[in-house]
C-alpha cells in the first residue's frame, strides 16, 4: 500500500468508536467495515491506509515499524510492555481492569491465590507490587466462570458497567488500572514521518479534548 501513513485498527469492541472517532477528526475511510472481510482500506483523501488487526497484535506490528501507527486499549499495551510512543489518549472504550472473586470468598486467608486472566504479565506485576505469591491460570476465553468451576479462586479482568460479575456471583476486590484507548505511534516513524504522524495526533488531540 502506497500511502503516507499505515495506521492500525483494533477489530472488535473498539472498531466502530475508533472509526467514528477518526471521522469527527476529518478522516473517511472507504470501505470501512468491522465485519468486512477486507482487512486493508484507505482514506477518502487518500492520505493514510487502515489495516484491521486483532488488538493483540497491534503494538507488535507498531513496534517493529510495519506499521506506523494504531489505536489499542492501554491493557493491550501494558501487558505486551511495548515500546513505541503514546502521544493521545482518545478517551474512548474507558473501562477498569479489576481482581474480582465469588461473593462471600475471602482471599486474605489464601497463601498461594490461584488467579484466571487474559493478562498474565499484567497480573504478575501487580501481585508483586503486593509482595504476594499467585500462581497464575492464562486464559483466553471468558475468565468469569473459572472460580466457579474452581479453576481460580479469583479473576483479573476488564470491567465496565460490573453487571456481568454480578450475573455470575462476582465482586470486585481492587482495581489494577484504569484503562481506555491510545494513539500508538512507531518512534522511527515519529521522527521519519513527523510532519505526517503531528498532523494525526492534532486532529486527534482537537477532536478529543477540544470538542469532547
Amino acid at each position: 500500500m502506497n500511502t503516507t501513513v499505515l495506521i492500525a485498527l483494533p477489530k472488535g469492541r473498539l472498531y466502530d468508536k475508533a472509526t467514528e472517532l477518526l471521522a469527527r477528526a476529518g478522516i473517511t475511510i472507504n470501505g470501512s467495515s468491522e465485519s468486512s472481510r477486507k482487512l486493508m482500506f484507505r482514506d477518502s483523501s487518500e492520505k493514510y491506509g487502515f489495516v484491521q488487526l486483532k488488538p493483540i497484535d497491534i503494538p507488535i506490528y507498531v513496534e517493529s515499524g510495519s506499521i506506523d501507527a494504531g489505536i489499542v486499549g492501554s491493557d493491550v499495551i501494558r501487558e505486551l510492555e511495548s515500546d513505541v510512543y503514546e502521544p493521545v489518549d482518545l478517551a474512548i472504550g474507558r473501562c477498569r481492569m479489576v481482581v474480582a472473586a465469588p461473593v462471600r470468598a475471602d482471599l486474605s486467608h489464601i497463601q498461594s491465590l490461584r488467579v484466571a486472566t487474559k493478562y498474565p504479565r499484567t497480573t504478575e506485576r501487580h501481585f508483586t507490587r503486593q509482595r504476594r505469591h499467585v500462581h497464575i491460570v492464562k486464559l483466553d476465553g471468558s475468565v468469569e466462570i473459572a472460580p466457579q468451576l474452581g479453576l481460580s479462586d479469583a479473576i483479573v479482568d476488564l470491567v465496565e458497567t460490573g453487571k456481568t460479575l454480578q450475573e455470575n456471583g462476582m465482586r470486585i476486590v481492587e482495581e489494577v488500572a484504569l484503562i481506555s484507548a491510545k494513539l500508538i505511534v512507531n518512534r522511527t516513524a515519529m521522527k521519519r514521518k513527523a510532519a505526517d504522524l503531528q498532523q494525526l495526533i492534532t486532529k486527534l488531540d482537537t477532536v478529543v479534548y477540544e470538542n469532547p
